[in-house]
């Protein structure tokens, strides 16, 4: 019985076939030698191929030649596939020298060769900023309840200028300033409010002088006019205050007012034109009477008038006044003062 034959293998076939129709085998170059060339080919056949114009199969020509080695030939996804390798390769030594570059810098500039990532600058910076923010507030915290609820900053001392009339005990009783008062428990706008409900007083203020002084500034009242009282004497200063009931100085003008007071339309118009005269003018002044803002004559010590009018213009009245007073007469008119008169 015959055994079974195995398939031919393809590639064997291949070779076969390629040994018999290579010319570059020594049978092939047998053969063609013993037949005779032929005059032209026929027509249905294509002319023979020479060795040199067909490349020779890589398979055949290792059977064929047993030990010969295979050709070269790279097809395009071999000639891809080395070129990626080149670029990668490429890419490694450009990485291998800047590495080597930086070592080089690190090694003279005297850091470490190897060094770790660091956290970013900018990181390290907010929460430092932040720390410091805590800290910072904390302290101020605890030095402000410190000076605030102890004597350590307390008020030893109060100072007080601008008196000239009204004592110091009376300010300080006025002030009502607790002896050794923390000087940050010290309200002093309140207490400049309380020192101002003084009579006598225009205008207070009141400072803190670390470590240990309060410092009372006090403005007190001029008087400007005078107008007698069934009490006495009032006087008023130049907002038309009745700050005071005493004996006039010496030289101070009358008012002659119904209802004198700040608020008083005559009563300011009589001091707008009291303040406006020059200071030579004003001391002649025995008395102002202003029974309207429209009607305001002035009294002399000598006994002349000046007839005044309006506070209209004032600033150039009072320069006219002091040129006629110059004149002798009895009455003086600068209610118009393009046009005055002395009869």
């Amino acid at each position: 019985m015959t055994e079974p034959r195995e398939p031919a293998d393809p590639e064997d076939a291949r070779e076969s076939v390629d040994t018999e129709t290579d010319p570059s085998t020594p049978a092939a170059v047998a053969a063609s030698a013993d037949e005779p060339p032929a005059d032209e080919p026929p027509a249905d056949e294509s002319p023979a191929e020479s060795p040199a114009d067909t490349p020779p199969d890589r398979d055949g020509a290792a059977d064929a030649g047993g030990d010969a080695e295979e050709p070269d030939y790279e097809g395009p996804r071999r000639r891809a596939r080395r070129e990626r390798e080149e670029r990668r390769a490429a890419q490694a030594r450009a990485t291998a020298i800047e590495e080597a570059r930086r070592e080089a810098k690190r090694k003279v500039a005297g850091r470490p060769l190897a060094e770790t990532k660091r956290p970013a600058r900018g990181l390290i910076r907010g929460l430092k900023a932040l720390l410091w923010s805590a800290l910072i507030s904390v302290l101020a915290v605890a030095l402000g309840l410190l000076l605030y609820f102890t004597p350590i900053m307390s008020a030893r001392s109060i100072v007080i200028t601008g008196l000239a009339t009204i004592s110091e005990e009376e300010i300080l009783q006025a002030a009502a300033i607790p002896p050794d008062t923390p000087l940050l428990q010290i309200n002093t706008d309140t207490v400049a409010e309380r020192v101002a409900t003084i009579r006598r007083v225009a205008s207070a203020r009141v400072q803190r002088e670390y470590p240990s002084t309060l410092r009372i500034t006090v403005v007190e009242r001029v008087p400007v006019v005078v107008k007698d009282y069934p009490d006495g004497p009032h006087l008023f200063d130049r907002d038309g205050v009745d700050f005071a009931t005493e004996t006039p100085p010496v030289g101070l003008a009358y008012l002659d007012a119904e209802n004198p007071g700040p608020s008083d339309p005559p009563t300011q118009a009589a001091l707008q034109v009291l303040l406006a005269l020059r200071p030579e003018v004003a001391g002649q002044v025995s008395r102002v009477a202003a029974p309207s803002v429209a009607s305001i004559t002035l009294t002399l010590f000598d006994g002349r008038e000046v007839i005044w009018g309006t506070t209209d213009r004032t600033e150039e009245k009072a320069l006219k006044l002091g040129a006629l007073l110059t004149q002798p007469g009895r009455t003086y008119d600068v209610s118009s003062p393009d046009l005055p008169t002395v009869k």
